[in-house]
């Protein structure tokens, strides 16, 4: 049960992506046609459009939506709502909307908390080979939980920014242009859930990280 829990959400994306990423060449366009074609539509063409191996997202700091190469260059439904999802996000971003910005801000943060979360954990047997107390290592491991479970809360408050950038944002220019048929429009559905459910995901493997360290130490 335990594993289903925490392997669920990640195996189901996986799983909704390939199974809705078969090349379809009656679209009209890749991913990444579609995804300059709507941020020019949005007039941002300052914004680009870029391959990546790290996974689809939007950075804000290099203007940049980044599509996996099977998105960007593929025509598939999966490479259409994907690009749709993330130039969402760059939409969210020139909005200023005050979600996305707190996102990028804790998200931001993230990156160091990790790092001292690993530190604490890694000086564990260092502090207990000075210490010889039990109680001093308990303390630290506890300390490095908390700062991992930073991760978990902003994994799970980041929620409404990706289901806006999937239902609110995506799902209507999908359907009100007709980038998809209405037979295929349900397929797009899955695919923007599952786009919007990434970070839970991200939360589910933060919280089996702590699991493993808590059994390490």
């Amino acid at each position: 049960m335990l594993v289903a829990l925490v392997f669920g959400p990640s195996f189901w994306i996986k799983h909704v992506l390939k199974k809705h990423g078969v090349e379809r060449p009656d679209l009209p366009g890749t991913g990444g046609e579609l995804a300059r074609h709507l941020l020019d539509e949005a007039n941002l063409p300052d914004v680009k459009v870029e391959v990546t191996g790290e996974g689809d997202h939007y950075d804000p700091v290099a203007r940049s939506v980044r599509l996996l190469p099977q998105h960007h260059d593929g025509r598939s439904i999966a490479a259409v709502a994907i690009a749709a999802h993330e130039v969402s996000h760059a939409i969210q971003d020139a909005r200023g909307e005050p979600g996305f910005r707190r996102r990028v801000e804790m998200v931001g943060h993230l990156k160091w908390v990790e790092r001292v979360a690993f530190g604490v954990f890694l000086l564990a047997p260092v502090m207990f080979a000075i210490f010889r107390s039990p109680a001093v290592v308990a303390i630290e491991v506890l300390a490095g939980i908390a700062l991992l479970g930073i991760g978990v809360v902003v994994h799970v408050l980041t929620l409404p920014v990706e289901f806006d950038a999937s239902f609110g944002k995506a799902l209507p220019v999908l359907e009100g242009r007709r980038y998809l048929s209405e037979q295929d429009m349900p397929a797009a559905r899955s695919v923007l859930k599952a786009a919007a459910y990434t970070y839970v995901a991200a939360a589910l493997a933060t919280l089996l990280n702590i699991a493993r360290w808590f059994r390490m130490l």
